[in-house]
């Protein structure tokens, strides 16, 4: 007898064993028993909306030593890494990204993408846009909005701690009920099992005192969406699903230790005597996340400030974070085709700028650089096994064409099945397209 979202069925159709196990996690996905059969009965397969995963390298990762090295480059510029083969014929990145190397026929690596700022203001990693195209919302945010879950799950989760990067991750004018959900803390504790009814009508009062602080204050518009907030909360604080997906307990030690956690050390910015553990989690926690139909999941890996200094070295930090990075990134993608999931979730990994080629003596260091970024992606049906755009031969600017922030964000739209050329009102009123630059990268969704 097959049990499936708490009912029991015991005369069903005739299942394979791979529909079987589809099915087991269909409860988590928003799809039902019933709704696989009704669409079986109409020769239709159902189709679970698509994730996003969104894998930030804060502080500007080094293009140059990690995706677009540079052999030929006066020693000045190449640094100290060698490349190596991958399996895209042609394709080489760095010796210390052996998992990605095997998989880069099943990725799709851009080059050469450039960024307004030349320094760590996020906007453009969370919207698309810069800090002078004003306070616009996380694209998490706007997936929220215009394309939310339909079940007890949040839309969009943080999983960041950092108050520095949440300041980039607000919805704005989208509304605060599209906040993402950051599980940590009493946000967190709130989603365990209510005991009894009075604790649960505790809870209830307190959604209410929400409901009444926005209803007093002179601001509403701040406000906007806090119903929407007010109701999904109780449905999370109910759903067993919901404290399921963010559960890790139940996870094995192999599986924490194939996604790279606490793998190695790497030094805080390049300062050698502050070393912490790699946090492989949040990688495992996505992927629990997307699975169970939460649309967009962020997620901040390390620090990759690394500049020159006297007691820091950009290649030791470098050495130390590109392999267990090379784990978490090939474990999540592995999991997510192993899981039927490659073309429902998209994987993209990013950070806001590159390093500047031309190596820094002190420390030695690369200062930031904005006019030669790299991103990797995976997965959420665009097209792979590509290298995307190509920078020059010391890898200071791109040759053919020029890739911004905003077709990066344009392309998740794309995937999520956002309409670009939606618009929203701001505050004021005044309607804001998404993005200025709406279209996804070329060769991408071709």
């Amino acid at each position: 007898m097959l049990s499936i979202a708490n009912r029991h069925l015991d005369h069903l159709p005739t299942l394979s064993r791979r529909e079987l196990l589809r099915v087991g996690t269909l409860g988590l996905g928003g799809l039902t028993l019933a709704d696989l059969l009704r669409q079986e009965a109409i020769g239709k397969a159902p189709q679970r909306p698509k994730s996003v995963i969104y894998v930030v390298l804060n502080g500007g990762p080094s293009h140059i030593d990690m995706w677009d090295l540079k052999p030929h480059a006066p020693l000045e510029y190449r640094g100290p890494f060698s490349p190596i083969g991958t399996s895209l014929s042609g394709v080489q990145i760095c010796e210390h990204m052996p998992r990605q190397a095997a998989m880069m026929d099943r990725t799709a690596l851009v080059r050469g993408i450039r960024s307004v700022e030349n320094d760590h203001y996020l906007s453009e990693v969370y919207t698309g846009l810069p800090r002078g195209a004003g306070k616009r919302p996380a694209f998490g945010s706007i997936v929220s909005k215009l394309a939310p879950t339909e079940q007890a799950l949040p839309s969009y989760v943080s999983l960041s701690e950092s108050s520095d990067l949440f300041d980039y991750e607000k919805p704005y004018y989208a509304g605060a009920g599209h906040a993402p959900f950051r599980p940590f803390k009493e946000s967190l504790s709130d989603l365990t099992p209510v005991k009894d009814l009075q604790q649960l009508e505790n809870r209830k009062s307190l959604l209410s005192a929400f409901d009444n602080l926005h209803r007093h204050l002179d601001q509403p518009d701040a406000f906007k969406g806090m119903d929407r907030f007010q109701s999904q909360a109780l449905q999370m604080i109910a759903s067993p699903q919901v404290r399921e997906a963010f559960d890790l307990s139940g996870e094995s030690p192999e599986t924490l230790a194939r996604y790279g956690h606490k793998a190695g050390k790497y030094p805080h910015q390049t300062a050698k005597q502050y070393m912490y553990d790699w946090n492989g989690k949040p990688f495992l926690m996505a992927r629990r996340l997307v699975e169970a139909g939460v649309r967009v999941v962020t997620l901040h890996a390390a620090e990759w400030d690394h500049h020159s200094s006297a007691d820091g070295d950009i290649f030791f930090a470098l050495k130390c974070l590109m392999p267990v990075l090379d784990m978490s990134v090939a474990a999540l993608v592995d999991d997510l085709k192993d899981r039927g999931l490659e073309n429902d979730v998209l994987v993209v990994v990013l950070g806001e700028f590159g390093r500047t080629p031309k190596i820094t003596p002190l420390g030695p260091g690369r200062e930031h650089w904005a006019d030669a970024g790299c991103a990797l992606f995976y997965g959420g049906g665009l097209t792979m096994g590509q290298v995307i755009g190509e920078t020059d031969s010391r890898a200071e600017r791109s040759v053919n064409g020029k890739i911004s922030f905003q077709n990066v964000i344009s392309t998740i739209y794309h995937v999520l099945g956002i309409n670009l050329d939606t618009s929203l009102p701001d505050f004021n009123g005044r309607p804001h397209y998404l993005l200025d630059d709406r279209t996804p990268i070329r060769e991408l969704v071709e």
